[in-house]
């Protein structure tokens, strides 16, 4: 209580400096400016918004790092919160309550002391700022998906490792070195999918200084200790990415959640070796990704498909790997997996899978930072062999321009796709550096009001879907000027 007290007394007195600093931000930026506002700033840590994103940096023990998180990200929190306890209903039939209580006993088991402490940490530091929001909340938050796109759908159906065919096709990405890239260097890129109404949170930049293990730079979103979107760099020279594996649902509540491993992966893994060893230990199935990784120090790049009881590690220090949703593994393909679409070009998996392999031959030597950025951005559709036709099929993805007429499976028109682009090679991740664009990697805006009057199918996202205005690419690294 003396902790939770002392933070109280030190924050109190710069709350109100903050609430007033964080209003002068308000506004959205063009292409052609670069906005950049510190917003906020105590001790060590401090906010920083830039360009439609949120740079946070945060550091020290556990609890004392979590409540700079909260206190920081409180506005965002409160937000979040709002949205989770509308949209888990409409779209599960259960209360957001039902899911914080199924998380504190899913999860607290298998919980460590450092990120429990952490998570308190986040939810006092948001109090402070003045967010109702407990440290349950907090922990339900980090386990969303993987509560409400694995447990759930299993519990519902009374059993485990059911094979359930949920669609989870989220991100393109792909990580390539030696003579793949101009100079040698690794160059790795990625690009996040969502539903809008969740990927519209995903603008933080989040700076981890933690008192014990490796510090990380990630793409992350306000609450969580670990990425979800999942592209990272650490000071042990570990750069990271995925792409969820869709149609997977095998999942074992008995082991360890994803975001508990892979947090402990990225703060403590020295290698690649350890950071595979952490992430296999105790693994639970549930968000299951093809991992792209990288040595920035060796050059060499690794694809980690986790599955549950089928994994596969493929390492190179010449070549290329892509992500585009589906394993490559026939094991956890065929007897882990529903349809993935691997071969189905009218899908979004199989369409990515060579569209992205084509552009790693036609740029096979060239490939750096600007030519990384440009393949985020393509929106050439393999299958109606159309050159600018932004859909589902693209590698930045527009579930929001789709009909869907090819795929019935599918709702058209969905407020869905890619959100985000992030970048970086390895002398920018010996750094702790990357290039990100906000909004999507191409620059094509998504205007909430005029998607909503046109599809009043999403009505009941009215006052829940964000705009998302052109951005500019943006670099970030840890030691982000104090302006």
């Amino acid at each position: 209580m003396e902790r939770k007290r002392f933070w109280r007394i030190v924050v109190i007195g710069v709350f109100v400096l903050g609430v007033a600093m964080g209003v002068s931000s308000l506004g959205t930026p063009t292409a052609s400016q670069e906005l950049s506002i510190k917003t906020s700033e105590y001790g060590k840590g401090y906010r920083l918004d830039k360009n439609g994103w949120i740079f946070v940096h945060i550091e020290g023990e556990p609890y004392e790092r979590g409540f700079q998180h909260g206190y920081f990200l409180a506005s965002e929190l409160s937000e979040i919160m709002r949205s989770l306890k509308y949209l888990t209903y409409w779209n599960t039939g259960k209360d957001w309550d039902f899911f914080v209580a199924a998380g504190e006993k899913l999860f607290i088991p298998k919980m460590n002391k450092e990120f429990l402490e952490e998570m308190k940490g986040i939810a006092e530091g948001a109090k402070v700022a003045g967010v109702d929001i407990t440290w349950q909340e907090v922990l339900t938050w980090n386990g969303y998906f993987e509560l409400v796109g694995y447990w759930w759908p299993n519990e519902k159906a009374g059993k485990f490792a059911s094979g359930d065919q949920t669609d989870k096709d989220h991100c393109s990405a792909f990580v390539a070195t030696g003579s793949a890239t101009r100079d040698g260097k690794v160059v790795m890129a990625h690009n996040s999918w969502d539903a809008f109404e969740q990927g519209q949170f995903f603008n933080l930049i989040l700076d981890i200084q933690p008192a014990e293990g490796h510090r990380i730079l990630m793409q992350s979103v306000p609450g969580y200790i670990h990425s979800m979107a999942d592209f990272f760099v650490t000071d042990a020279g570990i750069m990271g990415t995925e792409t969820t594996i869709g149609a997977f649902g095998e999942y074992d509540p008995d082991e360890v959640p994803e975001f508990i491993r892979v947090r402990k992966a990225m703060q403590y893994a020295d290698d690649l070796d350890e950071f595979v060893k952490l992430m296999k230990k105790e693994n639970n199935g549930g968000y299951a990704n093809s991992w792209l990784l990288a040595d920035a120090n060796t050059g060499e790049i690794m694809c980690l498909e986790l599955g549950l009881e089928y994994q596969n590690v493929e390492r190179k220090t010449d070549g290329y790997f892509i992500g585009f949703n589906a394993p490559t593994d026939p094991r956890i393909r065929n007897l882990e997996c529903g349809n993935t679409g691997y071969t189905d070009i009218r899908m979004p998996t199989g369409a990515r899978r060579v569209r992205l392999t084509q552009l790693m031959k036609k740029h096979h030597g060239t490939i750096d930072i600007e030519i990384a950025q440009e393949i985020l951005a393509d929106h050439y559709d393999v299958y109606l062999k159309k050159e600018n036709n932004p859909c589902s099929r693209t590698v930045e993805g527009h579930y929001e321009l789709d009909a869907f007429e090819y795929w019935g499976a599918r709702v058209p028109y969905q407020p869905a796709g890619a959100v985000d682009g992030k970048v970086m090679d390895s002398d920018m991740a010996k750094d702790l550096s990357f290039w990100a664009r906000w909004g999507s990697s191409s620059g094509m805006s998504f205007d909430a009001e005029e998607f909503l009057a046109e599809h009043i199918q999403w009505s009941h996202l009215e006052g829940y879907l964000k705009d998302r205005p052109t951005q500019p690419w943006t670099l970030f690294e840890v030691e982000e000027t104090r302006r």
